[in-house]
């Protein structure tokens, strides 16, 4: 049986919630939703952690995290830092201090997975729907990737705008794009985005970076990094996005990506102001 992996990807520091919310804890027993996902990830069939984070957050994780997941269950940490797969001869940019977002994030993990796993965010809840069906198509498939989506209006803050990437898929289900869109909001005349001037219905399937990938995808993530490299790596504040680099794919016909929904109940913390629409959630969990 193959092993399973699950990659939760924690390196970045959440400019908009004000705090490192990946610790964030909620609830009456004080759980991170990142532990909600580690448990539902096990009831689904994955045996092995790999959580991608700066490197001065181990001890944190080690003593806030790891002490409190179920004994035996193989945990490992890949450091996400700025010098990471740099090309050499390649010079930072003084001005660069954030990661370089999460398609490097991925690739940070490479010498710890070398079968089939999940890639997510860690400041996300994505409900067990999404873990059973990731798990049960990499169990099925051993050449192609897939995406958990989800309606994009059952993944809104109801506290300020939130950043989607919005899914293209064809009449088979598989993806074709995914469409960044930095800032869509609720507004009296319905969802309305800053990248798009046609109004959206709500109903769009969005990516929260809930990917499930064949190992394979480290070789072309590393080949793509060094292109964005080539093309923004004196940019202080471009990042290297996991859904573009698939979306690449995609369109040069290298892989084929499967796009899964899940009806399940979303909740993320974009803003400080979601507690209490968090924790609603997550009682009804």
């Amino acid at each position: 049986m193959k092993q399973l992996s699950l990659l939760i990807m924690a390196a970045g520091l959440g400019s908009r919630y004000g705090g490192l919310k990946q610790l964030e804890t909620f609830g009456p027993e004080g759980h991170t939703l990142l532990e909600y996902a580690v448990l539902d990830a096990i009831r689904a069939g994955f045996q092995r952690i790999v959580f991608v984070i700066k490197p001065e957050m181990e001890v944190l994780f080690r003593e806030k995290i790891e002490s409190r997941l179920p004994k035996g269950l193989a945990v490992a940490y890949a450091h996400q830092t700025l010098d990471s797969f740099l090309p050499e001869g390649f010079a930072l940019s003084e001005e660069r201090t954030k990661p370089w977002g999460t398609g490097h994030a991925v690739l940070c993990a490479k010498k710890l997975i070398q079968g089939p796993f999940v890639a997510i965010n860690a400041d996300d809840y994505y409900g067990p729907q999404a873990f059973q069906k990731a798990a049960q198509f990499l169990k099925d498939n051993t050449q192609d990737h897939a995406l958990v989506t989800y309606s994009l209006a059952n993944t809104l803050s109801p506290n300020g705008s939130v950043s989607r990437g919005i899914c293209e898929t064809d009449q088979n289900s598989h993806l074709l794009s995914v469409t960044e869109h930095p800032c869509i909001e609720r507004t009296e005349s319905g969802l309305v985005s800053e990248s798009t001037l046609e109004p959206l219905s709500g109903h769009e399937p969005v990516s929260l970076n809930f990917w499930a990938f064949q190992s394979s995808i480290f070789s072309t993530l590393k080949e793509q990094f060094q292109v964005f490299l080539e093309q923004h790596g004196k940019d202080p504040k471009a990042e290297f996005y996991l859904p573009h680099a698939v979306s690449t794919l995609i369109a040069q016909k290298q892989t084929t990506v499967h796009a899964l929904t899940s009806t399940d109940a979303w909740c993320g913390v974009t803003y400080a102001e979601d507690r209490g629409w968090v924790e609603s959630i997550l009682a009804r969990a």
